[in-house]
């Protein structure tokens, strides 16, 4: 921006040309114009990701084509723009597609024909799109397979890997598993990320090429969230989105019964009985800024005992849990 001030297009003597040699600045960086923002990339974003959560195995031109018969004036490009700005990819078998991070270690998947008979036996994760009525953010999951119960979660606005971190790190403060599955993206293959996980002597599976469904359960728990909660809401930024969807998870860990689960809930699978467990949320928030957002449940040994006006500070909030 500085050599672009230097610049003086009137020069009678000097072209333009010549005085970007002179200063070493790229012809093209002078003539260079920030693209703005297009007023209709929220609304697109929006269509976007109702399409791909009620059709996951759309790809790029037939939600584009989606779009079109909603009426949208959008061409493929740029709804594959789009689709890479949410972290969104159709679902379906790719014929050598699936290629990890070079510099990453490459690790086997470990579920093929394993029966998966009690909780803390497998856990899982996935990123998603959340939009806001100004924006969006991502938000990540930690899942126990057998339980579906949502061990850990979290929002970020940003796509690297340190909210993935934060959310293990506070995942394995009330249990760890046997298996932590994930696919190959670059949050989950990091050193960060799976040195935590082999540090608590954990098996680390990772999707490979042609397992499109491994993944399928936190999928699954991507279209309740969106069906239940963010399509029926217009969350005005960050923080009303973090409230929202901590009592949405709540909701779905410790009320909202599962058909596959005979009508139990995810908590009461996960920790082998039919007590109710009601959550309070509660006490100071303690974020200090949006950028991320990390929410947990405890472990149910931490809970035993406590009375019930004890609240349990977890990183970011700060909880109760009662009895009853």
């Amino acid at each position: 921006m500085e050599k672009r001030r230097l610049i003086e297009k009137q020069h009678r003597r000097i072209a333009i040309y010549r005085q970007c040699a002179l200063i070493g600045l790229a012809r093209s960086s002078f003539y260079y114009c920030k693209h703005r923002s297009d007023a209709n990339e929220p609304a697109d974003m929006r269509l976007i990701d109702e399409a791909y959560t009620k059709y996951p195995f759309y790809g790029i031109r037939r939600i584009t084509n989606a779009l079109k018969r909603l009426g949208r004036s959008i061409n493929h490009k740029r709804v594959g723009r789009l689709m890479r700005l949410m972290g969104l990819e159709a679902i379906y078998p790719k014929p050598r597609l699936s290629t990890a991070n070079k510099e990453h270690r490459k690790y086997p998947y470990l579920l093929r024909n394993l029966s998966i008979m009690r909780p803390n036996q497998v856990w899982s994760t996935d990123i998603t799109y959340i939009r806001l009525r100004h924006g969006f953010v991502y938000c990540a999951a930690i899942m126990d397979w057998f339980s579906r119960y949502v061990i850990s979660w979290s929002l970020s606005i940003t796509l690297d890997a340190d909210f993935c971190v934060e959310m293990l790190k506070n995942a394995l403060m009330s249990a760890s598993p046997e298996i932590f599955n994930s696919d190959q993206g670059v949050q989950f293959t990091s050193e960060a990320f799976t040195g935590i996980i082999e540090n608590h002597n954990i098996r680390i599976s990772m999707d490979g090429r042609g397992r499109a469904f491994d993944n399928i359960f936190v999928e699954r728990l991507w279209r309740s969230v969106k069906y239940e909660e963010v399509y029926l809401k217009d969350y005005s930024g960050v923080r009303d989105a973090k409230d929202s969807l901590r009592r949405y998870f709540d909701f779905y860990n410790y009320e909202r019964p599962h058909q596959s689960l005979g009508y139990k809930t995810p908590s009461e699978v996960y920790y082998g009985e039919s007590e109710k467990h009601t959550n309070l949320t509660g006490g100071r928030d303690l974020m200090s800024s949006s950028v991320q957002i990390i929410n947990s449940v405890p472990s149910q040994k931490s809970l035993q005992g406590a009375p019930a006006e004890q609240t349990e500070e977890i990183i970011h909030l700060k909880r109760q849990k009662i009895l009853s």
